[in-house]
């Protein structure tokens, strides 16, 4: 059994590759990084679920079934999967309009939104829409980033201050906080205070370390000793013993054009993030991704997490760089995880009633201000103004309308961008290196010989109906700024497809230079753009023996006959 068949079955069930290789001497490793993992999982998954209006225990069985879930189908050794916080703020701001004030119809249609996650996902899988992801740029992800860490640390600072916020997007949250400060709890201040210093110190000096839930637990400890609950402050309180109740998502709670928008949004959030991280890893470890195996271990995550009655769930960079600094070497590490976690839900969450919603809130915040990469900006803004510019539109959308219509927003002003940016492709003018048969850009090098009597341009991306008509004036205005033209060349080396529309921008080029008594000549064209010349007639217009020559072959027969 050497063939074919064990490396499809292998692609499709990456256990059956890890575990066949797996050495003995790892155990203790992926063992170490589970339960580190764990220890790191609890104060997070209990924020985010806070964060998502859900019951705190809800973010620790996102952890401990995605993980699972992921595990059997996912491609990544180090990838770790739980509740984000993008995809939780996205969850609280939608869902909570749609249960109507229901918590367990709150509660339902979250666990709903993780199996129409599960269902797009392997939809996606089976279709190879992995592609499609590439619309987004990063410069479009920036910006959203940016967008939901503002979001988040806004929604978070009513729970630091210890008042009751409220408001619907950034800036109204931000208009009712200012209206509150008066109302300030100073206990509450000091306790989210003193556990946001701690948790960046830990961070900054202990990376790596389970410092979240060090801290945690000394919240809990001091919040015991000096009885928080009694003196006002805000805590957890009694968080259910046990494993989660399996069952069926309830279905029929959303129309599908309510449910719809919401998973495709948690999609194409949890398959950015997760790839990303994915990819990191994959490539310091040396071992090759398949992007779209990440489809279907998503897919399995966020079904094992509605079975247990959970909201969805992504890979995150930090909880697998946690993973992954602990010493993770296959995805065993999320199976120890998620048993450490069972295990907690069945004996240790009695210890977790006192811990302040401060500290929670102190976590999030921990965990988001990195969103924000005021650098990453100020270097759009200095190196590609139009990459700035779709930055900002995603920064923008996602404070006004929201995570989900940003993230929309944001995917669709990345296809407008790739639209925007072939339309205006840079056209080449062509002048003679000295000494030399290559030709360059006049504009970038100011040194090459000028061609007398001939304007030679070459277009440096492929002829489209976006951007023929851009390429057709740009060629006509440098003719009108020019005297005594005799040839114009057009060097289609660099233009690797043609559509229609662009064989008739050549078309319309060489009528207009004919009217004018000046020749056309095509150069460089590669076989897709032969046929289309031909069938547009240019066969008969041009000399279609020049289309497979160089530039300078063509140029020094028109100088040889001139002579």
């Amino acid at each position: 059994m050497n063939g074919r068949p064990d490396l499809k079955w292998t692609r499709l069930f990456p256990p059956a590759d890890w575990l066949a290789a797996y050495r003995r001497e790892w155990l203790p490793s992926d063992a170490v990084a589970g339960i580190t993992l764990a220890a790191y999982a609890i104060p997070v998954a209990l924020a985010y679920a806070a964060l998502a209006g859900l019951p705190p225990q809800v973010g620790v069985y996102g952890y401990m079934l995605g993980g699972i879930g992921y595990a059997l189908l996912g491609a990544s050794r180090q990838l770790a999967i739980g509740p984000t916080s993008a995809i939780s703020l996205m969850i609280a701001a939608t869902v909570g309009a749609l249960a109507g004030g229901d918590a367990a119809r709150y509660a339902q249609i979250a666990s709903l939104v993780a199996f129409a996650v599960a269902v797009l996902c392997f939809i996606a899988w089976l279709f190879k829409l992995s592609v499609l992801v590439r619309l987004v740029s990063d410069s479009i992800l920036v910006g959203f980033k940016a967008g939901a860490g503002l979001t988040i640390i806004m929604s978070q600072l009513p729970n630091l201050f210890g008042v009751a916020g409220g408001g619907h997007n950034f800036f109204d949250r931000a208009i009712k906080l200012v209206g509150q400060l008066g109302a300030i709890d100073p206990l509450v201040l000091a306790i989210g205070a003193v556990a946001l210093l701690l948790l960046l110190l830990g961070e900054r000096l202990l990376p790596g370390k389970p410092v979240g839930i060090t801290i945690v637990a000394l919240a809990i400890l001091v919040a015991t000793v000096l009885n928080f609950p009694a003196l006002g402050v805000p805590v957890t309180g009694k968080i259910p013993e046990g494993l989660p109740a399996l069952g069926i998502p309830t279905f029929g709670l959303l129309e599908f054009d309510d449910l719809f928008p919401l998973a495709a949004g948690c999609v194409l959030l949890a398959y950015i993030e997760g790839v990303s991280a994915a990819r990191s890893f994959a490539a310091k470890h040396g071992y090759p991704l398949d992007v779209r195996q990440e489809l279907l271990g998503l897919s399995a995550a966020n079904l094992a997490v509605a079975f247990g009655h959970g909201y969805p769930v992504a890979g995150g960079l930090s909880q697998s760089a946690v993973n992954d600094n602990a010493g993770a070497r296959t995805p065993l590490a999320l199976v120890i995880c998620s048993v450490t976690l069972g295990l907690c839900l069945l004996f240790f969450t009695g210890l977790l009633t006192n811990l302040p919603k401060a500290v929670l809130a102190a976590i999030v915040f921990a965990a988001v201000y990195r969103l924000v990469d005021v650098r990453a900006l100020l270097k759009m803004w200095q190196v590609s103004r139009i990459d700035f510019y779709a930055a900002a539109i995603a920064l923008v959308s996602v404070l006004l309308l929201g995570i989900l219509q940003g993230v929309l927003l944001a995917s669709i002003a990345s296809i407008f961008l790739l639209l925007a940016r072939a339309s205006r492709p840079n056209v080449a003018f062509l002048g003679r290196l000295p000494g030399t048969g290559r030709y360059s850009d006049s504009a970038r090098h100011h040194d090459v010989e000028p061609l007398v009597g001939i304007i030679a341009f070459r277009p440096e991306a492929s002829l489209l109906y976006i951007n023929a008509e851009t390429i057709l004036d740009t060629v006509l205005i440098a003719l009108r700024k020019s005297a005594g033209i005799r040839l114009v060349a057009c060097d289609l080396s660099a233009s690797p497809y043609i559509d229609l529309a662009g064989a008739r921008m050549l078309r319309d080029l060489y009528d207009e230079l004919a009217a004018r008594q000046v020749t056309l000549c095509i150069v460089g064209a590669h076989a897709q753009l032969r046929d289309l010349l031909r069938a547009e007639g240019l066969g008969e217009k041009t000399d279609s023996g020049q289309w497979l020559r160089s530039l300078d072959s063509v140029l020094g027969q028109e100088n040889a006959r001139d002579r």
